[in-house]
């Protein structure tokens, strides 16, 4: 992964610059005192704030140090170094570097909020950039890592509290980058993701299902059961669906809907573990479906 993640850097640019004109100012007599008084206490106000130790620095000697600091993964460090750079850069492909690089720190450091807006404000300011394919599919792999919703199974979270926006907006990232840049290294990866989301999505959706119906909701069984069949085709989940929508038909004594989600569900399931025994334990893990 982290491999995946690393890219060339842009070409890097030179920059002098300039030093301000020095300006002189007079002042009469009777205000040297109260100037005197000002300036010391300017001086001592000076001396309190924290010193900017890349004033003297050229961009690429604060890049330098920032990947440094990235590598080792001092990441609190690096991302002010990137901000600087930024500055220092503007306008240039290396300005553009440390956008990217500063979002990846981010990321990292669990800045998962930070690292998309700074994704988001990248792609926003140069939307013909080279490297817009690594910035979508940081994008998808920033929203994949963030908890992803599904991810709260492991810990038995409640699921119908669960949100699956992050897993949405990562496969919409993905999605977009395999439509764009099909010839993108990036692309073979997002597509793997792409079919790992949609699995989960609809793995979501059953154990909504599920959890409805142990509850005795069986109305809203059948609709989330009902969603998932439709939504997501050829995956995984929709064994279970169907044994929920059986199921819950069966509970509110609908008989002849029953035994055609029965029917269904032995055709396209004959060997199904659901009609020989029923719902999954509780502590099975929801990857094991695939």
């Amino acid at each position: 992964m982290a491999q995946s993640l690393q890219r060339t850097d842009l070409y890097l640019s030179l920059f002098i610059l300039a030093e301000s004109p020095r300006v002189t100012f007079r002042f009469p007599s009777q205000t040297i005192p109260a100037v005197a008084l000002a300036v010391a206490a300017l001086i001592t106000g000076c001396s309190t704030t924290s010193e900017d130790k890349t004033a003297g620095m050229s961009p690429n000697k604060i890049y330098a140090d920032a990947k440094d600091e990235l590598a080792s993964g001092a990441y609190d460090k690096a991302i002010p170094l990137f901000e600087k750079l930024e500055g220092r850069a503007a306008g240039t492909p290396l300005a553009q570097q440390a956008q990217l690089e500063k979002a990846y720190a981010q990321y990292k450091s669990n800045d998962i909020a930070g690292a998309l807006a700074t994704l988001d404000r990248f792609m926003k300011q140069h939307p013909a950039s080279p490297a817009l394919d690594y910035a979508l599919y940081l994008k998808g792999i920033v929203n994949f890592n963030d908890n992803l919703g599904v991810f709260g199974f492991v810990s038995r979270q409640d699921l119908s509290e669960r949100d699956q926006k992050a897993a949405k907006e990562s496969f919409e990232a993905f999605k977009e980058l395999v439509t764009r840049f099909p010839d993108s290294k990036y692309t073979a990866d997002a597509r793997s993701r792409m079919t790992y989301i949609v699995n989960s999505l609809a793995q979501y959706e059953v154990h909504v299902a599920r959890y409805y119906f142990t509850r005795g909701a069986y109305v809203a069984a059948i609709n989330r059961a009902q969603s998932a069949i439709t939504d997501y085709q050829n995956v995984p989940a929709i064994e279970e669906a169907l044994y929920i929508l059986m199921r819950s038909y069966e509970a509110l004594g609908m008989p002849q809907l029953a035994a055609d989600s029965r029917r269904v569900m032995e055709k396209s399931y004959p060997n199904s573990q659901y009609l020989a025994r029923g719902f999954k334990s509780a502590q099975d893990p929801w990857w094991k479906f695939w």
